[in-house]
C-alpha cells in the first residue's frame, strides 16, 4: 500500500487560461452605435437596457452574436461555406473573448403548412419511433407515421452486372404516413371558379382575373393563348368539355411558343402552385385579398384534418393513435407518456418525457404538438426554440435572448427568470435584451444604452449592477421603480359589443359584453384564450355587428364603422423599404416635388426612374466573394444618396429629395407644415408617426434596421389613418422601454377621447392599471382556461384579488 505525502506549498500564479473572463468590445459602430466599448463578464447574466432604438440589438445581435457566428462558419471547409449564409464582419475595432453564440430570437417560425410544434422540437420524431415499436397493429418504420412522407410503390426490371449480366424483376415499397388527399397539410382547398375568370369573355379579352395574368402579352397568359389547346377569341362559356378540361385541369405538357420550349398547365394547378403553396402572411396585400376571396380551406374529409393516412391512424398504443397523441394538450400528453412502462424503449421514453416536461416548465403546456408553427406568437416561438437548449450538456456557450418575457403574464415571468438563471448556473454566458424590470432585477451585470433613440442613442450610459443602475440617474434608472396608479375615475361606456357562444380554440361557450367608447384591457396567463376571444370573435365581426370565431358578435351603441386590428405580425420589407415608403408618405412628397419643378413624380423614387444607374437606387454596392463574407460599399456615383445627380437639382423649400429623406420625422413635420413646402397630406402622416413616439426616425432609414418595438409602432401609426370605430391592439408594449409605456398610455387615451373604442390584449400592469374596464381570462392555460374569471374596473380587480392577474396587479400598485 502506497501513501502520498502532500506538502503545503504556496498557491501557484494564476493560470494563463483563467485570464479570459470577459467579452471585450471596443469601437463598435454597427447601425447607430458610436464607438461603443464594453466589457461583459462571462458565465454571468447580463441584461441590456435602453429605450427602443437605442442600439441594444445592434450591440448584442448585430455585433457580438454576429461575429461569433461568422467566425464559427469560417471553421468549416470552403465547400461547406459555399452553402451557408455569409454575414459581413460587423463594424467594430476589437472583439475578444467570444464564445460560441446561440441566438434565441423572436423571429416567427417557418409558416410552412407541414411545420408544427412537434416537427420543430423533435417531439414528433420520438413519437413516431415510439409508435413504430409499440403500436398495434405494426404498420412499419417511423416514416409510416410521418405526415411529411408519402407512400411510394414501384416495380420493374433491373439489370445486375455481376458475372454474367442478369435481369431481375424487383419491387419497391415505402410506407409513409402522409394523407394522399391533402398531402399532409390537413386542409383541402375549394376554389371559386368565378373569382379566377369571367366566362363571358375570351382569353384575348382578359377573361382571366387572377393577379398577374394580364392581356398585354404577359408570358403567363401567352402560354394559354398560343399553346394550341384553346381558341383565344372564344368566350370561355362556349368551350367544349375537352377545352374546359385543358383550360382548368390539364396535366403539365411541353409546348412551343414562338420557338421557345415552355410547360403548359391547367389554370387550377397553376394557381395552387403559385399562390396556395405560399405562406398567406408573406403575400402582398392584393394577392392575399385574392386568395381570401377565391379560396375556401376546409379540414380534409379523408383524414379529418390529422394529416395522416388511414394506416397510421389505425395503429394504437393503449387505445391512443399518433394523431390523438399529437392533438392532446402537451401537459396531458406528458402524463400519458409517463404512464407508459416498456423496458424495450426506456431510453426513448425518458428523452420524450424530458422534452414534454420542458414544454410544461417553460409555460407552453397548453399547446399541442399538432399546432401549426406559423400560428405561434413571437414570444411562444422563442420559448419553443429554448426547449432544445434546456437539457443541453454544452457549457461555456453564449446564449443571446431577445426580450424573452414577451407575451408572458407576470405570473409566468418568474418561471422564465428561473430558466435564464439555470442556463447561467450551468456555466454559460447569458445576454438578454429586455425592458421588464422583473428580469432586469435578476441581472448580475447591466449595460444601459442611450440616452435617446436613433441618432440620439448609441452610447453606453451605464455599466454595473442593478443597485448602481437605480442610482445612476439614466432614463432606465429613473424609471426602474415606476409604478402606475389606479385611476380615480373611469370613463362610462357608450354601448357594448356582445359576444355570445364563442368557442374558438379553447374558449368554453363564452358570453361577454365588451364596453364601447372606453379603454378595455383583455388579460390572463399565456394560453388562456385572450387572442381567441379578441381576434376570433371581435376582429372577425364586421364592426359592431357580425359573426366570428364560432360565436356571434353583436353591438349596441358606438359608431360601429369597422374594426382595425393591429397584430404582432412582422413588417416585411427589404433594405429599399423605409418609413416613408411603408406609410405612404413618399407619394405626397413625390407629388409635391413634381408639382414644384414641373417634372414627373417617378423621378423622385429611388426604386423607379430617379434611381442612380450605378447602384440601381440601393445607395450601396454589394460584392459577393463566394464563401468569404460579402462586402458592401457606399456607391461612389451617388455617394449613398440613391438618386441620379439630375434629380438632386430639383428642390422643394430649398431641399432636394435626398435631404428630405435624411430628415427625422420631427424635422420633416415642421418642414412640410408651413412655407413653400407645405403639404397637408404628408404633414398628417408625419403627425401620426410623431404621436406614436417615432419622431427621431429618419424618413429614409431601411426597415431592416428598425427594432421590434419601432416596427410595431410604425404599423400602429399607419393603421391610425384607417376609418375604424374599434381599435384592437395586441400587446402594444412589446419592445417598449419603461419610459415609453407612459407615452403609449397617452396615445391610447387620445384615441378613446376622440370617440374610438380601444381594446388591448396586454400583460403589462401599467396598462391594466390605466384601463377603464378589464376582462380577465383563465384561470389557467389551454383546457384549464377559456373562461371569463373577472369583468370590471381595475380597482375592483385589485380589491377582489380573486385571480392571478388581480394578485399581481395588487402587488404592482402597492395595494
Amino acid at each position: 500500500m502506497s501513501t502520498v505525502t502532500r506538502t503545503a506549498t504556496r498557491s501557484p500564479a494564476p493560470h494563463a487560461a483563467d485570464g479570459h473572463e470577459l467579452i471585450r468590445v471596443h469601437g463598435a459602430r454597427e447601425n447607430n452605435l458610436k464607438d461603443v466599448s464594453v466589457e461583459i463578464p462571462k458565465r454571468r447574466l447580463t441584461v441590456f437596457t435602453g429605450v427602443s432604438g437605442s442600439g441594444k440589438s445592434s450591440l448584442v445581435f448585430g455585433t457580438i452574436a454576429a461575429e461569433s457566428q461568422r467566425m464559427i462558419n469560417e471553421t468549416y471547409s470552403a465547400f461547406v461555406q459555399g452553402f451557408m449564409p455569409t454575414p459581413a464582419r460587423p463594424e467594430v475595432d476589437v472583439l475578444e473573448g467570444l464564445t460560441t453564440a446561440i441566438i434565441v430570437d423572436q423571429q416567427r417560425m417557418g409558416a410552412d403548412p407541414r411545420s408544427t410544434v412537434g416537427t420543430a422540437t423533435d417531439a414528433n420524431a420520438m413519437l413516431r419511433i415510439l409508435f413504430s415499436r409499440l403500436g398495434q397493429p405494426h404498420i412499419g418504420a417511423p416514416g409510416a407515421f410521418a405526415f411529411n412522407v408519402p407512400s411510394v410503390r414501384a416495380s420493374g426490371a433491373i439489370t445486375v452486372e455481376r458475372g454474367g449480366r442478369k435481369t431481375e424483376k424487383q419491387t419497391f415499397n415505402r410506407t409513409g404516413g402522409m394523407c394522399p388527399r391533402c398531402e399532409g397539410r390537413g386542409t383541402v382547398s375549394d376554389i371559386d371558379l368565378a373569382q379566377l375568370f369571367d366566362d363571358s369573355k375570351s382569353l384575348a379579352e382578359g377573361a382571366v382575373t387572377v393577379p398577374g395574368y394580364k392581356t398585354d402579352g404577359h408570358w403567363t397568359l401567352r402560354i394559354f393563348t398560343e399553346s394550341g389547346f384553346l381558341d383565344p377569341d372564344k368566350p370561355i362559356r362556349d368551350y367544349t368539355a375537352t377545352e374546359l378540361h385543358d383550360f382548368l385541369h390539364r396535366e403539365p405538357t411541353k409546348v412551343k411558343v414562338n420557338g421557345i420550349n415552355l410547360t403548359y398547365e391547367g389554370l387550377i394547378p397553376k394557381v395552387q402552385k403559385s399562390f396556395l403553396a405560399k405562406d398567406r402572411e408573406a403575400m402582398q396585400p392584393h394577392i392575399r385579398a385574392f386568395v381570401d376571396r377565391a379560396v375556401t380551406f376546409t379540414d380534409c374529409p379523408d383524414c379529418d384534418g390529422t394529416r395522416l393516412a388511414e394506416a397510421a391512424r389505425s395503429s394504437r398504443i393503449g387505445g391512443i393513435n399518433i394523431a390523438d397523441a399529437c392533438a392532446m394538450q402537451i401537459s396531458d400528453l406528458a402524463a400519458w407518456v409517463r404512464d407508459l412502462d416498456e423496458p424495450s424503449v426506456a431510453p426513448l421514453l425518458t428523452t420524450l418525457r424530458d422534452t414534454l416536461d420542458s414544454f410544461v416548465e417553460i409555460g407552453l403546456g397548453y399547446l399541442s404538438l399538432s399546432r401549426p408553427a406559423g400560428t405561434l406568437s413571437g414570444g411562444e416561438a422563442q420559448r419553443v426554440k429554448m426547449i432544445r437548449h434546456l437539457g443541453s450538456s454544452l457549457t461555456d456557450i453564449t446564449y443571446v435572448f431577445d426580450e424573452p418575457t414577451t407575451g408572458l403574464h407576470p405570473h409566468d415571468i418568474q418561471r422564465m427568470n428561473n430558466l435564464l438563471l439555470r442556463l447561467r448556473d450551468k456555466g454559460n454566458t447569458v445576454l438578454v435584451v429586455e425592458h421588464k424590470p422583473e428580469t432586469i432585477a435578476i441581472a448580475d451585470h447591466v449595460v444601459d444604452l442611450g440616452p435617446g433613440a436613433g441618432t440620439a442613442g448609441g452610447t453606453v450610459c451605464f455599466e454595473g449592477d442593478v443597485e448602481g443602475l437605480r442610482a445612476a440617474g439614466t432614463l432606465t434608472g429613473r424609471h426602474f421603480d415606476d409604478r402606475a396608479v389606479l385611476k380615480e375615475t373611469v370613463r362610462k361606456p357608450t354601448g357594448a359589443l356582445e359576444i355570445r357562444g364563442a368557442t374558438a380554440n379553447n374558449l368554453r361557450d363564452v358570453d361577454v359584453d365588451v364596453p364601447l367608447g372606453v379603454l378595455v384591457v383583455v388579460t390572463g396567463v399565456a394560453g388562456s384564450g385572450k387572442s381567441s376571444l379578441v381576434h376570433g370573435s371581435l376582429a372577425k365581426g364586421s364592426g359592431a355587428d357580425g359573426t366570428g370565431g364560432n360565436g356571434t358578435a353583436g353591438g349596441t351603441g358606438g359608431d360601429g364603422t369597422g374594426v382595425v386590428s393591429i397584430g404582432q405580425g412582422a413588417i416585411r420589407g427589404s433594405r429599399r423599404s423605409n418609413p416613408a415608403t411603408y406609410t405612404g408618405l413618399l407619394d405626397p412628397i413625390r407629388k409635391a416635388f413634381a408639382k414644384a419643378n414641373g417634372v414627373k413624380p417617378a423621378l423622385f423614387s429611388a426604386n423607379s426612374e430617379g434611381a442612380c444607374p450605378e447602384c440601381n437606387g440601393a445607395g450601396v454596392l454589394f460584392m459577393d466573394l463566394g464563401m468569404m463574407a460579402g462586402v458592401s460599399t457606399t456607391c461612389e456615383e451617388c455617394e449613398g444618396k440613391r438618386f441620379q445627380a439630375a434629380v438632386l437639382d430639383h428642390h422643394l423649400g430649398g431641399r432636394d429629395i435626398s435631404q428630405v429623406l435624411a430628415m427625422s420625422v420631427t424635422e420633416a413635420e415642421e418642414f412640410f407644415g408651413a412655407g413653400e413646402a407645405r403639404t397637408p397630406a404628408a404633414h398628417a402622416i408625419l403627425g401620426r408617426l410623431a404621436d406614436v413616439g417615432l419622431g427621431y426616425l429618419s424618413l429614409g432609414q431601411p426597415l431592416t434596421t428598425l427594432s421590434g418595438g419601432e416596427r410595431q409602432r410604425l404599423k400602429l401609426a399607419t393603421h391610425m389613418a384607417e376609418k375604424g370605430g374599434v381599435y384592437i391592439l395586441d400587446e402594444p408594449t412589446t419592445g417598449l422601454h419603461l419610459a415609453d409605456v407612459e407615452h403609449l398610455l397617452g396615445l391610447l387615451d387620445r384615441l378613446v377621447d376622440s370617440g374610438k373604442s380601444v381594446i388591448v390584449v396586454e400583460h403589462h400592469q401599467a396598462v391594466m392599471a390605466h384601463a377603464d374596464w378589464i376582462i380577465d381570462l383563465g384561470p389557467g392555460a389551454g383546457h384549464d382556461g377559456g373562461r371569463i374569471v373577472f369583468e370590471g374596473t381595475p380597482t375592483d380587480l385589485v380589491a377582489a384579488r380573486s385571480t392571478l392577474t388581480g394578485e399581481h396587479l395588487a402587488a404592482y400598485v402597492g395595494a
